[in-house]
């Protein structure tokens, strides 16, 4: 068995080109195969207005997955804060832990999830404010508000409910100076991005670790984009679906539903040759391969980054293909041993 807890991030995309809501059901049946293959602890995340993934509503979908499971962790990855009242997201998480015997999570983050228009509709606040509000956030959530603080003497409802571990999830060291200065975890997003993330990063987050109530020492992890299949060509293919999704999104703001391996092939050849390039930069900032390949990667980047817990995320078109990558990596690291 390897010393690396696995878990997941669950951008719950919407698969098999079925309607939209399907991607909440999926999300719900993947969780409860993952809990049965011995995934330590299962994160939902947070997009608004987005083609493709299906959740806006991380705080319900771990309501859901709670309900449909009993020993995996289950949190958000993440709330992205900015949008919402830190003690509104603190009670809502206080509830949570509360009806779900305190294996609740709560990761934030500072990037909007959504387009324009609808971080606007959310009235999205400007991200100076992050800071703030999740100092205020954690103050809540373990009843230590400053005396001399305006809302000193309020609390969550209901009382007596342990407080909620809040992560930070991040791709630069302001992510991880922040996570270690508030004494909270932090989850280092290779998955988003193909820009360099320097192992000093992690050093950053350690070094400026504040002990606090839920963790007496620093908390790592790595959200990393992997696709486990029989062969690397097969992982390759399946790959290209988010990967010209992708290219789509961040190359031109243009997002369309997640299309077929044989569609994105097509449609690949229409690509400029700035875009083809970007398509392959994506494809190698992932891991893709056998269980074997994708397990020698994993732990190489554990110890790269000194971490013992990796989140695995994947967006396939197809869900059979998505259940499959964590079948066979949770079997290739032995996760019920």
């Amino acid at each position: 068995m390897s010393s690396i807890r696995l878990s997941v991030l669950d951008q719950s995309p919407i698969h098999d080109n079925k309607e939209a809501k399907e991607g909440l059901f999926d999300t719900i049946e993947l969780a409860k195969n993952c809990e049965k293959w011995g995934y330590y602890r299962y994160w939902c995340a947070e997009h608004h207005d987005t083609p493709g993934y299906a959740s806006s509503c991380p705080e319900i979908m771990i309501s859901s997955v709670a309900n449909a499971t009993s020993k995996i962790r289950v949190g958000s990855g993440g709330v992205m804060l900015n949008h919402y009242s830190s003690f509104k997201v603190a009670e809502t998480f206080n509830t949570l832990s509360a009806l779900h015997n305190n294996r609740i999570d709560l990761g934030i983050g500072r990037a909007s999830g959504a387009n324009f228009l609808a971080a606007r509709a959310l009235h999205n606040a400007n991200n100076a404010d992050y800071t703030q509000k999740a100092y205020e956030l954690i103050n809540y959530l373990d009843d230590e508000i400053p005396e001399d603080d305006y809302f000193h003497g309020v609390s969550l409802s209901p009382k007596g409910v342990d407080s909620t571990p809040v992560y930070l999830l991040g791709s630069s060291n302001g992510s991880s100076v922040l996570a270690g200065e508030l004494g909270a975890g932090f989850c280092l997003a290779l998955f988003i991005g193909t820009h360099d993330r320097p192992t000093q990063i992690m050093d950053f987050y350690k070094n400026n670790f504040i002990p606090s109530k839920n963790f007496k020492k620093p908390k790592a992890m790595l959200a990393v984009a992997c696709i486990c299949a029989e062969t690397r060509d097969e992982a390759i293919e399946i790959a290209s679906t988010h990967t010209y999704w992708k290219v789509q999104a961040f190359r031109h703001t243009k997002r369309d539903g997640l299309y077929s391996s044989n569609k994105v092939k097509e449609l690949y050849e229409e690509l400029s040759f700035e875009d083809k390039a970007y398509f392959h930069e994506t494809l190698d900032s992932m891991i893709l391969g056998t269980p074997k390949e994708c397990k020698e990667k994993l732990e190489k980047l554990a110890i790269e980054y000194g971490v013992d817990e990796i989140m695995i995320v994947n967006v396939t078109y197809s869900f059979e293909d998505r259940i499959k990558s964590y079948e066979l990596l949770a079997k290739e690291f032995n996760l019920n041993d």
